[in-house]
């Protein structure tokens, strides 16, 4: 799909991160933006910072876990500039479990799932039908993550499984959109290749009631700072990829009608093919031992 002058951008989570970034690229390819997120002083920033380089944005505070908000956002949207032609679906929040998968609690995964694939969801349901009515070409970007869309972190699990659930409603929609003859195309994001320095790490603090811990925390949150401390003490590299990198990433992806935006990665590479070997071959899942904890 060409990016130009003119075309509608759609980012959740735009407040910071990848969002941004993202935002911050399509912007600068001449696209107008709209900026989603639960955040409004982080929404109001990006959005002053955008409009002050001479993008056209409108910015909304939206609870992608909620349909009623996302479908507003949406009207928002179509109501302003006519048309999206591109749609991320970016939002996404940790989940703040502990200890072994039976010891979690429930409201651990129902947060994760209200935002990280109800959200994904919801802004296709939202968005798409209206995209395919205009005609024009269009593109759909889920973003997903190494963890659980290539292999699980199990000590990541509960986010490692929505973020597998992404993957599987990415290939989904590719397959719905190719029966319908759309002119719009779908891609799942990976970011990386490394760490990334986003909110995601602190996403505890917009933890909606409905979705509280039931139950102190046995340690503290960890904020990225700390974690990476913590692995340089340990004796272990920590590397980082650039957000905007991710961005210019998804940018090339685009236009190339990409459907996995995955960066070149070695280590990701062989977590492929020992994931699917292990498949071929019935196989234990070997892949998963480096995790494994006593």
């Amino acid at each position: 799909m060409e990016l130009r002058q003119g075309q509608v951008a759609v980012v959740t989570g735009a407040g910071s991160g990848i969002g941004l970034a993202m935002a911050r690229r399509f912007a600068d390819e001449g696209l107008s933006v709209v900026l989603g997120d639960v955040e409004e002083a982080a929404l109001a920033k990006a959005a002053g910072e955008l409009t002050e380089g001479g993008a056209r944005v409108l910015a909304r505070t939206v609870d992608v876990s909620d349909a009623a908000s996302v479908r507003a956002f949406a009207d928002a949207a179509f109501e302003t500039f006519g048309a999206v032609h591109v749609l991320c679906n970016n939002a996404g929040v940790g989940s703040g479990a502990e200890g072994r998968m039976w010891e979690h609690e429930p409201n651990d995964w129902k947060w994760a799932f209200s935002v990280n694939v109800w959200g994904v969801f919801h802004g296709i349901q939202a968005f798409v039908p209206r995209m395919i009515a205009g005609g024009e070409p269009g593109h759909v970007v889920n973003t997903s993550s190494g963890d659980g869309g290539i292999a699980p972190l199990p000590t990541a699990s509960v986010y490692a499984v929505t973020k597998a659930a992404v993957v599987t409603m990415t290939e989904s929609l590719y397959a719905h959109l190719k029966a319908d003859h759309a002119r719009v195309g779908a891609s799942v994001l990976f970011p990386g290749p490394h760490m990334l320095r986003t909110g995601l790490w602190e996403s505890h603090r917009n933890r909606p009631e409905r979705y509280a811990k039931e139950r102190p925390r046995r340690t503290p949150y960890r904020s990225l700072d700390q974690w990476e401390a913590a692995m340089k003490d340990a004796g272990h590299e920590v590397a980082f990829t650039p957000v905007e990198e991710v961005a210019e990433h998804v940018v090339e992806g685009i236009r190339a009608d990409r459907f996995w935006m995955l960066p070149a990665s070695e280590h990701s590479d062989r977590q492929i093919r020992a994931r699917s070997q292990s498949m071929l071959d019935r196989a234990d899942p070997s892949y998963l031992e480096s995790f494994i904890l006593d």
